[in-house]
């Protein structure tokens, strides 16, 4: 069985979030619980159906991984692309998820 991580959008900004083995949403990947057998698989599904049902996130999908060198890869490529963002150069001066801010604020 592959290894597998909750992933779901934060309801509140609509940022990514993977569940982590606290229980929290985590908006890095690689704190991620990661479930290695059918329980804990099952596990993961019941939570996320709660924290969807308790209106705390959004599109709440178990998606498979792989651990390379410590470093969790989903195998998908549109969960890739929600972990790391855009696979290519997105627009002039675009900085990806950080937040930039002016000088005058």
């Amino acid at each position: 069985m592959a290894e597998k991580v909750l992933t779901a959008n934060r309801l509140t900004d609509g940022i990514s979030v993977w569940l982590d083995a606290a229980g929290n949403w985590n908006e890095s990947l690689q704190a991620a619980f990661v479930a290695r057998h059918k329980e804990a698989v099952e596990a993961l599904e019941a939570t996320g159906k709660q924290a969807f049902a308790d209106n705390k996130v959004v599109d709440v999908n178990v998606v498979d991984v792989e651990e390379v060198d410590g470093v969790l890869r989903p195998l998908r490529m549109r969960e890739r692309i929600r972990a790391e963002g855009p696979s290519i150069p997105y627009a002039a001066g675009y900085a990806g998820l950080t937040v930039i801010r002016s000088a005058a604020a």
